[in-house]
């Protein structure tokens, strides 16, 4: 069975953002994140994440997003077998984003190795899902 994980949104000021969501809904800090790819936190309610992102490059974004867009950028399912859950979604007409899981270095079956996702897809209306076999800081 999958389940959802976390929710990430793009922000353009992820400090104000992430302090918007714990001072309103009591929400953990469970991460920080700031390298050459993106900036931002990892919040929690102790069951689902919710990330905050500034992404600072055009490749992890999307292509459809942009370092500039604000809003919500991906969901983050954890599943039991990640190679199953490949053939599902291509299965449904998902394909995986390879510009994003090559700009990422995402392999399928590799664990995220500390950086939160194994694969990115296509989903309908234009939202990007992530899956992870090993799940995510703070799940």
């Amino acid at each position: 069975m999958s389940r959802i994980k976390h929710i990430a949104i793009s922000s353009q000021d992820p400090i104000k953002t992430s302090r918007f969501y714990k001072d309103s809904f009591g929400l953990t800090e469970v991460g920080e994140i700031n390298n050459e790819n993106v900036e931002g936190f990892y919040l929690s309610d102790g069951y689902i994440n919710l990330a905050i992102l500034n992404f600072k490059t055009e490749a992890l974004a999307g292509e459809e997003f942009g370092t500039n867009f604000s809003g919500l950028h991906h969901i983050g399912f954890q599943v039991d077998d990640a190679e199953a859950a490949d053939i599902n979604l291509k299965k449904a007409g998902s394909s995986p984003r390879e510009d994003i899981n090559s700009a990422f270095q995402s392999q399928m079956g590799k664990g995220h190795g500390g950086k939160n996702s194994e694969m990115k897809y296509s989903a309908p209306d234009e939202v990007l899902i992530d899956i992870s076999q090993d799940g995510w800081v703070g799940t």
